[in-house]
């Protein structure tokens, strides 16, 4: 039985992790409000319909690469800017530290100067 503070039979359930299409409604419709617009200015200017736009801020729908540019232009945003806001909201939200690994040719150790251990994330480039 899951009880209303989201334990199940006394066992917490984690928490689960937001979408992308999620965060990335939050962050396009901070940067609206946040610039006074209304949702039809910006549709007319990004040529999207009202409706739609409004699902993508609400993270309903999941809107191409071309429709999220023409977004951003229309309120006058870098689409990088906005996703990297995405990734410092989404990273907010996980339970842990991100892992970085420092690259180069000698041994594989974590930014940390550790040794890495059983269940770390390693990712090896080649070039």
């Amino acid at each position: 039985m899951l009880e209303s503070s989201g334990v199940r039979a006394g066992i917490a359930q984690p928490r689960p992790r937001p979408l992308l299409r999620t965060t990335l409604g939050e962050v396009l419709r901070r940067t609206r409000l946040g610039q006074g617009r209304t949702l039809a200015d910006v549709a007319g200017a990004a040529t999207v319909s009202m409706p739609y736009l409004s699902e993508v801020e609400r993270g309903r729908k999941e809107a191409s690469s071309e429709v999220l540019a023409a977004i951003c232009a229309a309120l006058g945003v870098e689409l990088s800017d906005v996703l990297a806001e995405v990734g410092r909201d989404l990273v907010g939200t996980e339970a842990g530290p991100a892992m970085v690994i420092r690259l180069g040719s000698g041994p594989e150790r974590l930014a940390t100067g550790r040794e890495p251990r059983p269940g770390d994330a390693v990712c090896l480039l080649a070039a």
